[in-house]
């Protein structure tokens, strides 16, 4: 018998931590033959804390949201009285989102214990790059890649081989190899589900690059704000040297060295730009540099470099093992293979899901992510980040691909998919991102560094009531002269948000200008509160609860609420049992 507790910073965020620790106890108490492991995050963290429970004839039971409290009851009904403790699995519905799902780069997560290295190894791990080794030429290794039609995963979506191959035939000594794992997306956390939950899957996927391009040297650029996904690596690390797995002469065979540190970043936006991220490691500012010279010529310390992002490097070991045709069977023409999404916002199901590309966004917000919180109405999808735009309701039938969210005025980005209802103010939203963006600017290039300050006191000014004619067209026209003028892709995509929401949603700008409304009802200088005299029966909860004294009236009479003192907390709107508070 086998109990797994989902170890992810979702989880232990949840509480896993102290219910692994409840189940430690109640095994000591009970002196039950249990094996205790850990696991990363399967990707459903509005389920967290969940435990597996896995008999000895390999039958899996999957318990959520379990609290400590609950760990006794499940254990007395599950193992001692096995009658299953129903009404703590998982039901129907959660397990028909997983098989709706293809997962390739998370195959793992939330299945092996990511700091057992022999559990990685009994579900086919390094077996990948133990065949390129003894079987495979670097060349033949760049085909498959080819064959598969793997694109960078990342954001930009550049062709995988391509990049290696440019790299290979690039003169210079020694070759590096780097894993860029700098996720900096708001409501992105795509590469720290895979570190944390399988990060031998991303050194196999590495020692194949590196093995392709003839780089015996690899380098993990990962953000310092990910503490655990870094234990997990060092660990994983570790125990692939003392398996023999990276060193020197890799499986006895005088063909191939391979060493792998890891590089802590400070958490610039900025160093997801691969330049930047380049600077950096050479102890430098986060700052790009012009192209050419391109990093597979001339990269970290002006040797060849080949840069690729964590999922990209996932999906490797699955492409060398079952072949590039198979990844090239799923997905569409242009866009092969799978997705990892990360499902946020206003939606009833968040968490990580992998897809076939082509898959539209209706069946993946709807059918995989339960549809919109509280099942207001959707408004629009963020994806792409900072670097992206919305797609609005009447585009959900969009196929999910590089060329067709494009036209859409997003991008795919590194997959985060902010879901928004009809609470979301659009213009707010982009202001958001803008003030993102702005702060995050390395401030080399004068477009970007004070373009997007001009950009931010217009959305700042249209948000507090004080937009003017003209405004809308200003904002277009500084946007362009951003993207022509920035020289790497920060600047280049900061204004996508501003423009994707001028485009589909430009009326809630006019109304935010010229009615000095706010149809979402969220900009507070754009909103005021009354009280429904019907509905108020004077019971005097909000006037108690309100901190300017902006309410006034008697006891059991209809109260008001002064203009002039509301500093719009939204206060007695909470608080209000009778549907009394009217926003405008």
């Amino acid at each position: 018998m086998r109990l797994i507790v989902g170890f992810g910073s979702c989880g232990m965020a949840a509480g896993a931590g102290k219910v692994y620790v409840e189940i430690e106890n109640e095994i000591k108490k009970r002196k039950l033959n249990i094996d205790l492991q850990i696991t990363g995050c399967i990707g459903m963290c509005y389920l967290e804390p969940i435990v597996d429970m896995i008999n000895d004839q390999g039958i899996k039971s999957t318990y959520v949201k379990v609290t400590p409290e609950k760990v006794s009851e499940i254990i007395s009904k599950a193992i001692i009285e096995k009658d299953g403790a129903n009404q703590y699995r998982m039901d129907h519905e959660d397990k028909y989102i997983l098989e709706k799902q293809k997962r390739i780069a998370i195959r793992n997560c939330g299945i092996i214990n990511p700091e057992e290295i022999h559990q990685y190894i009994n579900r086919g791990g390094y077996a990948a790059i133990e065949n390129c080794i003894r079987h495979k030429t670097p060349e033949e290794v760049i085909e498959q890649i080819k064959i598969s039609g793997l694109r960078g995963r990342g954001g930009a979506g550049f062709p995988t081989w391509f990049k290696w191959n440019a790299a290979r035939q690039s003169i210079g000594s020694p070759k590096y190899i780097v894993c860029n794992a700098d996720e900096g997306d708001p409501g992105a956390f795509m590469d720290r589900s895979i570190l944390e939950g399988d990060p031998h899957g991303l050194i196999e996927g590495m020692l194949i690059g590196g093995y392709a391009i003839g780089a015996e040297i690899g380098i993990i650029y990962v953000r310092a704000e990910y503490p655990l996904a870094i234990v997990r690596l060092e660990k994983a690390i570790q125990q692939a040297k003392e398996k023999g797995l990276l060193g020197n002469n890799l499986f006895g065979e005088n063909r191939f060295n391979f060493e792998l540190r890891i590089k802590a970043g400070a958490g610039a936006f900025v160093c997801g730009e691969e330049t930047a991220l380049i600077a950096s490691l050479e102890g430098e500012r986060g700052m790009p540099r012009l192209k050419p010279p391109f990093p597979a010529q001339k990269g970290y310390w002006q040797n060849p470099t080949n840069i690729n992002n964590v999922e990209t490097f996932a999906n490797v070991p699955w492409i060398l093992t079952h072949g590039g045709e198979a990844y090239a069977a799923l997905g569409t023409e242009k866009s092969k293979g799978t997705k990892v999404f990360a499902l946020t916002g206003k939606i009833k199901k968040g968490g990580l899901v992998e897809v076939p590309m082509g898959m539209p966004l209706r069946e993946i917000i709807f059918d995989i992510g339960g549809g919109i919180l509280n099942d207001t109405q959707f408004k629009a999808i963020q994806m792409g980040g900072p670097s992206g735009g919305c797609i609005p309701a009447n585009l959900l039938d969009t196929p999910v691909e590089y060329e067709s969210i494009m036209k859409t005025g997003a991008i795919m980005g590194s997959g985060g998919m902010v879901v928004m209802d009809e609470t979301t103010c659009m213009v707010d939203m982009a202001r958001f991102f803008l003030d993102f963006t702005r702060k995050e600017s390395c401030g080399k290039c004068i477009h970007c560094r004070l373009g997007t300050k001009r950009m931010l006191e217009i959305l700042n000014r249209i948000c507090d009531g004080q937009g003017k004619h003209g405004d809308i067209e200003l904002l277009e026209e500084l946007s362009i002269q951003i993207k022509e003028g920035s020289l790497c892709g920060l600047g280049q995509t900061a204004p996508n948000p501003v423009l994707s929401t001028i485009r589909y949603f430009r009326e809630e700008y006019e109304r935010h200008i010229y009615d000095k409304r706010c149809p979402a009802k969220q900009c507070s200088s754009l909103i005021y509160y009354k009280i429904i005299g019907a509905n108020c029966v004077g019971c005097g909860v909000c006037k108690k609860h309100c901190p300017t004294d902006a309410i006034s009236g008697e006891r059991k009479q209809i109260h008001q609420i002064e203009k002039e003192k509301c500093v719009k907390c939204g206060k007695c709107n909470e608080v209000c049992r009778f549907h009394a508070i009217e926003i405008e």
